[in-house]
């Protein structure tokens, strides 16, 4: 083989590799929880390090969960997506991971609220005596 036939496989092996989607590193943080209406949650994305969104929804529909991109309203009343995943593949992915991020910080919440209320009610042995029944003025 030529060194001219080895020279131009090399270009198209670069690219073909260059062309396989490489994974994407996606960190999600829920801000705030909401336990009524519609809007559940707000999230931040972080993509590889390099990329944000802020103002990713978690919504509560009647069909269930979801996620929903920021989005502005056009003219027509209508929602349009300011950024959104062009693949199937990780729109998939970035939704797992809102979700999954929705989930452990819903359970981390209300875990919180439990050890918060269990430190305010002293132990059954701790609370202070009450008196049983009624007293009468003066004995």
């Amino acid at each position: 083989m030529s060194n001219t036939q080895e020279s131009a496989k090399a270009p198209q092996a670069e690219q073909s590799a260059a062309s396989q989607p490489q994974p994407m590193k996606v960190d999600v943080k829920i801000g705030s929880i909401r336990p009524q209406g519609s809007v559940r949650a707000f999230a931040s994305i972080n993509l590889n390090d390099c990329f944000a969104i802020r103002n990713v929804k978690v919504v509560d529909s009647t069909k269930g969960l979801f996620v929903a991109m920021p989005s502005y309203k056009d003219r027509g009343g209508e929602y349009k997506d300011i950024c959104f995943p062009v693949t199937k593949e990780f729109r998939e992915q970035l939704n797992r991971a809102v979700m999954d991020a929705y989930h452990q910080a819903l359970t981390q919440s209300q875990n919180q609220g439990q050890n918060q209320q269990k430190a305010e009610t002293p132990p059954f042995d701790q609370a202070p005596e009450q008196g049983s029944g009624m007293k009468k003025a003066g004995l």
